[in-house]
């Protein structure tokens, strides 16, 4: 059997995860926080990550600083079971982190300092074409400058790759060079930052896929965390029900939904039982605290899935 893989070209970080009670400091005050944890996140890597839990193959074109964070990365890609071949080091440049605050309910906030992602360049891609081929997928976000996402979808396009894009952090696009993507995945914020409808109902998140697939966008995936998903096409639109659990840390919760969806279409799977699976797979990572160590193994993930169905 052919293992599936998945091409990703973005981001690192290191994450610098508060969590607290109550609420966050006012200007000029100090208040105690509840814990503190250091782990290794970037939409990009952690995507990665759950590819390769799950049993995938990942190619990972990312870069880290010449700091003490660089080597760090590069080993636990390696202990990941990720090739640092094309992870290349940024002189002068820190790598990128990511503060996290994450309150009692497990909701999050991020700030992301990119460092040296946004040293990243169409250059790096093209060293990397020869083993970009091999893959089926090729999975992106927006923490790496705009240019080079750009230019991997065109090579994709080139090399017959599905793309597909996580406009995270949102921002400006132009969407003639984003027309060629598979399917572009959007939470409800970046969905409205795109679009500049509202994402405060249902209603209004079907205007907003409207406005995109109207931009020429092929399939548009809207993740709602604890409210499920929305697929719309230009055919149809569909809801998927989330997985109920005891959330505690939402931290990288989109990434494993993403990670796993490409890793599950890559295997094989149709679209609608990629992002059901891919549901319960993000679903249990909120059980779970910090951002990649709450990626599960391909066999902790089926032993909860069976359990989780039965009920027990």
């Amino acid at each position: 059997m052919v293992t599936p893989t998945v091409a990703i070209v973005g981001s690192n970080m290191m994450d610098l995860i508060t969590y607290y009670r109550d609420r966050m400091p006012k200007t000029g005050e100090t208040i105690f926080g509840e814990d503190f944890e250091i782990g290794f996140g970037g939409k990009g890597a952690n995507q990665g990550v759950a590819v390769s839990r799950l049993g995938g193959k990942v190619i990972m074109v990312t870069a880290v600083g010449d700091d003490l964070f660089g080597p760090l990365v590069k080993n636990n890609f390696l202990e990941n079971g990720i090739s640092s071949k094309f992870i290349k080091t940024v002189p002068g440049k820190t790598s990128g982190v990511a503060p996290i605050f994450v309150d009692e309910k497990g909701r999050n906030s991020i700030f992301i300092i990119p460092g040296a992602n946004y040293s990243l360049f169409p250059e790096d891609v093209i060293q990397a074409e020869e083993e970009l081929q091999k893959a089926s997928f090729l999975l992106l976000q927006l923490e790496i400058p705009l240019e080079t996402v750009y230019y991997a979808i065109d090579m994709a396009q080139k090399l017959n790759l599905k793309v597909i894009l996580n406009p995270a952090p949102a921002q400006e696009l132009e969407w003639n060079k984003i027309q060629s993507v598979f399917l572009l995945a959007p939470n409800e914020s970046e969905l409205e930052s795109l679009t500049g409808i509202p994402a405060d109902s249902f209603t209004h998140i079907q205007e907003g896929a409207s406005f995109l697939l109207e931009k020429g966008i092929k399939n548009v995936l809207v993740t709602l965390g604890e409210k499920g998903s929305a697929l719309f096409t230009p055919q149809e639109s569909k809801e998927f029900a989330a997985y109920s659990v005891n959330s505690i840390d939402t931290t990288g919760a989109g990434d494993a939904f993403l990670g796993a969806l490409s890793f599950f279409l890559a295997e094989g799977k149709d679209m609608d039982e990629a992002i059901d699976l891919s549901s319960a797979y993000a679903a249990l990572s909120t059980t779970r605290r910090g951002t990649q160590k709450s990626f599960a193994s391909r066999e902790e993930f089926e032993n909860w899935l069976k359990s989780y169905s039965s009920g027990t």
